[in-house]
């Protein structure tokens, strides 16, 4: 693998997934709505489409000419009813299938693990968002994999666990969600799996 697409890319999370890619060597194309988004820390190392994700032909562009894809999308604090998520998820899947691109690593939330009336109030818009981004990717045939995060820590990186189909703790580092959804893409147990990633705790 040598060059990927990023979605979301200058988020909190979307950051740490540049920052490891480019460390790896990765050549990186990011999509982004505003330029004053992008940090300086990597604005001159990557290549960068300023568009918005429901712009068909701008995420094809994107996609064309990597072996990858990461999608962390999100919403920056509104928890108000959305489908944005979705509808981009949908032209990013669209145009994977265009670009003849495979691999995709999809950040949602492992709230996705709980009963729906177990999730909190707060979160019940962004859940049912992320529940049909979910479905979107399983519907996909494409070799993905759906990355449930519980809360997302400005910590350390450390040791971390991931389990399929169920969430291994409460807390993970930014850092090392950043390289898992990065890696996981070359790491062929993990294709068309719903994963829970967690750091380990510190005793």
């Amino acid at each position: 693998m040598q060059k990927i697409a990023i979605f979301g890319g200058t988020g909190m999370t979307g950051q740490c997934v540049v920052a490891h890619a480019l460390k790896k060597g990765l050549k990186v194309k990011l999509l982004v709505r505003n330029m004053e988004t992008v940090p300086k820390t990597f604005r001159e190392k990557v290549e960068i489409t300023v568009a918005d994700v429901l712009d068909y032909e701008k995420v094809l562009e994107v996609i064309q000419g990597t072996s990858g894809v990461v999608v962390t999308l999100g919403t920056r604090n509104s928890m108000e009813p959305t489908t944005v998520l979705s509808t981009g998820l949908e032209n990013i899947l669209r145009a994977m299938k265009e670009a003849s691109v495979q691999k995709i690593s999809v950040c949602l939330s492992s709230f996705l693990f709980y009963d729906p009336d177990k999730v909190p109030t707060l979160f019940e818009h962004i859940n049912a968002e992320h529940k049909r981004m979910l479905d979107l990717v399983k519907d996909s045939d494409l070799e993905w994999r759906a990355v449930l995060p519980p809360h997302i820590a400005d910590d350390p990186s450390g040791e971390f666990q991931v389990l399929q189909d169920k969430s291994p703790g409460h807390i993970i580092s930014k850092l090392d969600l950043g390289i898992f959804l990065v890696d996981c893409l070359t790491q062929e147990q993990y294709i068309r799996r719903v994963l829970g990633i967690a750091n380990v705790k510190r005793h």
